[in-house]
């Protein structure tokens, strides 16, 4: 390819807009107290305009008469065989959604401590992509309105407090699986080289909510293509890329600290090696 003088005007200008992006993103302002959607429950970083379409995004679930819906059938039946085995325990720790116990889901993965005092921004970028992700599930969730298959087969689930109000919920897709895959893949992407590991234990929380009786293997999959697009629009909002860098430093400084306090890391091993 020759070089002209248009192509060192084009270049040129690349490099003045890749600086401008770096600029913008090194002045963000990342506020001390992030906005709430109530009290203790963050907002997410994105407006709900901005948010992936679930419904567009995603093909409708398995008809009832289909060979795919006959697939979910066969594995919500195959999971039987655990209920009250330790992964169905860790299943149903792996439901607890409230801070801090839910920065745990990672701490043995990592081998670090995530908290809000020793990883104040990984723990706040948490908390708000939690709330992005699993709210972009919800306008196929609703238009859908999957009914769970605990329903549908009158078996109990791993956490029987909350079957009123799931039954209510539509199940199409996951939103514990689409929040679990957009926290592994951030993850992975702070920590390259536990990559593997930190996908597989985000692939098994969403997996929890299979073994949990509160969603077919079809939810689960639906979940985590609304996980990654929820990632892919975070990455061009600035105060989400600031406190992504910060986090990542925090992560990376905190590596070998341990996991966090009460964790019992191979009783979670264990867990994850039973299989359906």
């Amino acid at each position: 390819m020759q070089w002209s003088p248009r192509r060192s005007v084009i270049f040129c200008n690349c490099l003045l807009t890749a600086w401008s992006y770096g600029a913008a993103f090194a002045q963000t302002v990342i506020p001390a107290k992030p906005p709430e959607l109530r009290p203790g429950l963050l907002a997410g970083y994105l407006p709900r305009a901005q948010l992936p379409d679930s419904l567009r995004l995603l093909a409708p679930p398995p008809a009832s008469d289909s060979a795919a819906q006959q697939a979910d059938d066969a594995a919500y039946q195959r999971n039987k065989a655990i209920i009250g085995s330790p992964r169905w325990h860790l299943a149903a720790r792996d439901a607890v959604l409230k801070f801090p116990a839910a920065a745990d889901v990672f701490s043995c993965t990592l081998g670090a401590t995530i908290s809000e005092t020793q990883t104040p921004h990984l723990y706040t970028l948490l908390r708000r992509s939690y709330v992005d992700a699993g709210l972009a599930t919800y306008v196929a969730k609703d238009h859908y309105a999957r009914v769970r298959p605990f329903v549908v087969f009158k078996l109990p689930t791993c956490t029987p407090a909350e079957e009123a109000s799931l039954a209510k919920d539509g199940a199409y897709p996951s939103g514990h699986a689409a929040l679990g895959w957009a926290w592994g893949l951030l993850l992975a992407e702070m920590v390259p080289e536990k990559a593997q590991a930190l996908l597989e234990r985000a692939n098994a929380f969403g997996q929890s909510r299979h073994i949990c009786g509160v969603h077919w293997l079809s939810d689960i999959a639906a979940g985590q293509i609304v996980g990654s697009a929820a990632v892919a629009r975070l990455h061009a909002d600035a105060v989400f890329k600031a406190q992504f860098t910060l986090a990542q430093a925090e992560v990376q400084a905190s590596m070998g600290s341990g996991p966090n306090a009460g964790l019992d890391c191979s009783e979670e091993s264990a867990a994850l090696a039973t299989k359906p």
